[in-house]
């Protein structure tokens, strides 16, 4: 498996606090890897060692394969873009100005594919408008443009839906999108809005105290989320024959347990099991979501 991203027990301890507690997480390349946790988890923390904005009191990552370690760390943060916290903008600058100051400080010999970046964006148009007059999603937008300026495959987006509207959230979606398949960008999000994020992502890292709880693939979290109903019947042996015989999909768990997915008639079901010989103790349906599955995942309340 080819990883842009790899941490390997990586520690983060103040005082009296550990911001990260030996997590260990895993950024295939070309991914939308959806990085989730409640406030206060570590997912800011863990985006700022990454850009070298924080060293780790233990434990280790790599970037493309070189260690957090080595000198040639520099040269491969040199293929990230990040926005972490806030857009990185100039309030009083145009979009355009924006860009060419960020070329001016990346040492880039040109403003070669400026105008191509706006347009990328949707901010072609917006001419002498300071950035101090755009709605959060325009600077948000922005701020994303500047982490692409240097040509980075690899985009980091610390909350970037955070305090947008609908219409915002919808554009920012469809420009992530775009970068992922047009451009091939793997891109780590940190996010609050679960039921947006399930709309992007690839991949899901669950991070609570510090720590990796579980990651998961998007096709993984559907198979496990997808509606169900799980059957606790006297024996699984007549229920199996039963449902291949009905073409309905299961997995059985147990003796006694099994789950049937998809949206079965309960009554023709049970008239089918009933004239099999098996009884049915208890039916339970299940349909679970991004949301439920993360809160059930890392046991109760709390901010996503």
């Amino acid at each position: 498996m080819d990883y842009v991203l790899q941490t390997e027990e990586l520690s983060k301890h103040y005082k009296t606090t550990k911001a990260l507690d030996r997590l260990t997480m895993h950024v295939e390349k070309g991914s939308i890897y959806g990085f989730v946790g409640r406030n206060g988890a570590g997912k800011t923390t863990l985006i700022r060692h990454i850009c070298g904005l924080q060293t780790p009191t233990s434990g280790s990552f790599t970037l493309y394969g070189c260690p957090n370690t080595s000198r040639e760390i520099c040269r491969a943060r040199r293929r990230i873009g990040a926005v972490v916290e806030t857009p990185s903008i100039y309030l009083s600058m145009t979009a355009e100005e924006n860009l060419r100051q960020q070329y001016q400080i990346l040492g880039l010999p040109s403003y070669d594919g400026l105008g191509e970046l706006l347009e990328l964006v949707r901010l072609q148009h917006t001419g002498k408008k300071k950035a101090r007059d755009f709605s959060l999603g325009m600077r948000q937008r922005l701020g994303i443009a500047v982490a692409l300026a240097g040509d980075p495959d690899f985009l980091i987006l610390d909350e970037p839906a955070n305090g947008l509207d609908p219409q915002g959230i919808v554009e920012i979606r469809e420009l992530i999108l775009r970068l992922n398949r047009e451009r091939q960008i793997t891109v780590l999000i940190s996010s609050h809005i679960l039921d947006e994020l399930g709309r992007l992502a690839t991949h899901y890292g669950f991070i609570d105290n510090g720590r990796m709880i579980q990651e998961i693939s998007a096709k993984e979290l559907e198979a496990s989320c997808r509606k169900r109903m799980r059957l606790t019947v006297s024996d699984t042996r007549p229920l199996t024959a039963a449902l291949d015989k009905m073409g309905l999909e299961y997995t059985v768990w147990s003796d006694t347990a099994a789950d049937v997915y998809g949206a079965a008639s309960v009554t023709e079901m049970t008239l089918a099991l009933h004239a099999a010989g098996c009884k049915v103790e208890r039916i339970h349906e299940h349909d679970e979501s991004l949301e439920s599955y993360y809160m059930n995942l890392v046991g109760g309340g709390g901010d996503a």
